[in-house]
């Protein structure tokens, strides 16, 4: 019998999409404001969820505060009020997309969480834009 328990929290971050082989032009026509040289920020909601079984003890299927804990060491303090691009190595190199922050996010908590639970990413770049990582 498997449970998903979920984890809500947020941070505030500016980046820049762009991809530095293409021109300015091919950057707008492609990332519109996004690409805007001067960064532009968003509030990040972000949604973790782990699929387990509960504990036969404790009834839970993982400690919510230690998974809040672990979010707010590994994600949050390191995304919360940065420019990604600039100030994170994550995304030295890799435009952060809400797709690709996700994907970032997934690495950096699944090294942290047993491999008993299935780990899923869901972020919220705006009210009405979302990405899931994996996409299952």
């Amino acid at each position: 019998m498997k449970v998903a328990v979920s984890r809500k929290e947020h941070f505030n971050a500016a980046h820049r999409l762009y991809n530095p082989e293409w021109s300015d032009e091919r950057n707008e026509q492609i990332f519109g404001k996004c690409s805007n040289p001067h960064f532009h920020g968003h509030n990040y909601e972000l949604i973790v969820t782990l699929l387990g079984e509960p504990d036969s003890d404790t009834g839970y299927v993982y400690d919510m505060k230690k998974l809040s804990d672990l979010i707010r060491e590994h994600v949050t303090s390191r995304f919360d009020h940065k420019n990604l691009n600039l100030d994170t190595a994550y995304f030295k190199n890799l435009n952060p997309t809400a797709e690709n922050i996700a994907i970032v996010i997934w690495r950096i908590l699944r090294q942290q969480i047993d491999n008993q639970y299935d780990l899923k990413i869901k972020l919220y770049e705006t009210e009405r834009n979302f990405v899931e990582y994996p996409a299952h």
